[in-house]
Parts: C-alpha cells; structure tokens; sequence
C-alpha cells in the first residue's frame, strides 16, 4: 500500500506540473488577485531597490510594475517548490524498491527531474503565449537539489533511528 501511496503522489505533483504549463500566461496569471489583496502597493518603496535580470530582462517595480514583479517571484518560487516536490517524491519512490541505495536514489531524483525540467519546457512550445526557459530548467533543478539536500538527511537519520541500516 506504501509504494501505491507514493507512487500516486509522484503522479499528482508531475500532474500538477503538466496542468500549470498547459495553461497560457492569461489562464494563470495572479495580478488580478495580488490587486486585490495587496490594495495600495505596500512595500512597493522598498522594493522598488530590487532589481533582477532574466532572460536578459530586467525584472524590478519600475521595470515591471509592481504587481508583475511580486507575481514574478511568486511564479519562480512555484517552479523551485513544485520540483522540489517532484524530486523528493522521485527519491521517496526509488528507495522503495532500492532502499539502501540513499545517494543512487538522490542521484536519480536529480536526474529524472532534470529530465522533466526540460521536458516540461519543451511542452510549453505548444501553450500559447509561453517561452520555454533554459533558465527554467536551471532553477527547476536548483528547487530538487535544495529540497533533496534537506530531505535526505532527514531520510537517513529517520532510517537510522528506526534501527534500518
């Protein structure tokens, strides 16, 4: 029952991925509920000191607008959160079949997200009104390897304490 559960948890969040980048910009967009939540711009004063490029663009209150440059980070927060969650549910479902092979597993995790990264990106060449990113990729990557580095040992010491070595 263990691996079904964890099997169908790799599938909704690779769902969930494959759901958001088959909606166009318009479909997805959070300006109009940041509007209406953050009435009046607050913080707009501080944040208006950030500045960031991507995609050799620059992101920034001025550049953007205020509530396309909170909506930005929010975006790319989702891509580091969702991976993450695709990465630690890729381990989680190695080590079921293969439970001693700890730094196999997070090898294939990052791996095999790496490879949904990219796939990912490739399928939103056919979503109107998306780029795909190389840089997308990079921080989808980056989202795995900081929530593999957090759950792996957290695996291992949970492993250990149950006395399975």
């Amino acid at each position: 029952m263990k691996k079904i559960v964890s099997v169908v948890v790799l599938l909704i969040v690779a769902g969930t991925i494959f759901h958001f980048s088959s909606q166009t910009y318009e479909e997805q967009t959070l300006v109009p509920l940041l509007q209406h939540l953050l009435p009046g711009e607050p913080c707009a004063r501080w944040l208006s000191y950030v500045k960031v490029y991507y995609w050799g663009q620059e992101i920034s209150v001025e550049a953007r607008g205020y509530y396309y440059f909170i909506e930005f980070f929010i975006r790319k927060f989702a891509h580091l959160f969702l991976f993450g969650c695709l990465a630690v549910a890729l381990f989680y479902v190695y080590l079921l079949w293969r439970p001693d092979q700890v730094l196999e597993g997070g090898a294939a995790a990052l791996a095999g997200t790496g490879v949904y990264a990219a796939f990912d990106e490739l399928h939103q060449m056919q979503t109107g009104g998306r780029t795909p990113l190389l840089q997308d990729v990079l921080l989808d990557l980056t989202g795995a390897a900081i929530a593999l580095l957090l759950f792996v040992p957290f695996y291992v010491w949970k492993r250990y304490k149950s006395g399975r070595r």
